[in-house]
């Protein structure tokens, strides 16, 4: 069991399983449980999709990192969207009370997975391929990553199970080095 009040904010590309992942994870841990792109929508009244179209990218970003600074609480785990990484000032204050935890899947897993690219309210430049998306944010995920989990060619329990394994493993080396 982990015994810790910090959140875990779970990073990742579309489609590495961040809401999937999130919740179970909240059920097994008995944690109540945020989705950043739920509160984006609920504080918009409007789809993400919706704020692309309408107002772009860019806009959606800003909107995101207001909503992720607002975000104050204990002992949750958060389901962040793909692009909160872009922000260095939300990411840091995630990092406060958080352990960051970077769901990483290879990009054939993620094209697999994902096939609504166009549609899904990402917040990407118009042009922008889902392989240049991929590269650009791979090492902003990393740049946050406590822990980074390979979630390719396993299930989502397991992909839970390895994040619990590794915030034990995490505490306990926390614990070894005060």
């Amino acid at each position: 069991m982990i015994n810790d009040w910090r959140n875990i904010i779970l990073i990742g590309m579309p489609g590495a399983g961040k809401s999937t992942v999130g919740v179970i994870l909240a059920k097994s841990l008995t944690r109540p449980y945020l989705d950043s792109d739920i509160l984006i929508q609920l504080v918009e009244k409007r789809s993400l999709q919706d704020i692309i179209d309408s107002q772009g990218h860019m806009q959606l970003r800003q909107i995101e990192e207001r909503v992720l600074l607002d975000i104050s609480c204990d002992n949750h785990i958060i389901a962040t969207g793909g692009s909160a990484a872009y922000s260095d000032k939300a990411m840091k204050h995630l990092q406060e009370n958080g352990i960051i935890v970077f769901l990483d899947a290879t990009l054939d897993t993620l094209k697999k997975r994902i096939n609504n690219y166009e549609t899904r309210g990402l917040a990407k430049r118009p042009e922008q391929s889902f392989t240049e998306l991929f590269e650009e944010r791979s090492a902003l995920y990393h740049k946050y990553a406590d822990i980074i989990v390979r979630c390719d060619q396993i299930s989502q329990d397991e992909v839970v199970e390895l994040v619990s394994d590794q915030i034990h493993q995490f505490l306990l080396y926390e614990q070894s080095t005060k």
